[in-house]
């Protein structure tokens, strides 16, 4: 398939389609390959590539805005790996049928969700807040205060 036909002609969507055909040609010839990206790498690259979410820059914060529809406060983990890479991630499962039911149509998404993002040098680490309401997640993180600029010492002039 030609992903520059389906408009997602973007180096990021490009070695994500790459990834995924490369994984879907190694399960079809069944063979095992060492070269190949692994099926966690590829299970989270499709979670990445599939969550939304807005990055807005405050003077005091960054906020993260992340849509997770379905998932309760407690099936949504926020953490900080390597002192600088904010991960945000859950996963709805499939509602268990009390009856035998059949679905006519599946749209919503299932599995899980997740976004990583490298925080910059001003971002504070022991300041993070998250808060979800309505299936939107809000991360902020707040920025460490720039430095206050040095005054100019006065060295008084002794007559000698």
């Amino acid at each position: 398939m030609d992903i520059s036909l389906i408009g997602f002609d973007t180096p990021f969507f490009r070695n994500l389609h790459h990834i995924l055909e490369a994984t879907d040609d190694a399960n079809n010839n069944n063979k095992s390959s060492t070269a190949g990206p692994t099926r966690a790498y590829v299970r989270d690259a499709r979670a990445m590539a599939a969550t939304p979410a807005d990055v807005k820059e405050y003077p005091n914060s960054y906020v993260f805005i992340v849509d997770m529809p379905g998932l309760k406060s407690g099936d949504i983990k926020v953490q900080v790996e390597e002192e600088n890479v904010l991960v945000i991630s859950g996963e709805r499962k499939n509602e268990e049928e009390k009856e035998e039911v059949k679905y006519v149509r599946m749209e919503r998404r299932m599995g899980k969700f997740m976004r990583k993002f490298a925080l910059p040098e001003n971002a504070n680490m022991e300041k993070i807040s998250a808060i979800c309401e309505d299936g939107v997640l809000t991360v902020t993180v707040e920025k460490i205060p720039p430095p206050e600029p040095k005054k100019p010492r006065l060295i008084q002039v002794e007559v000698a």
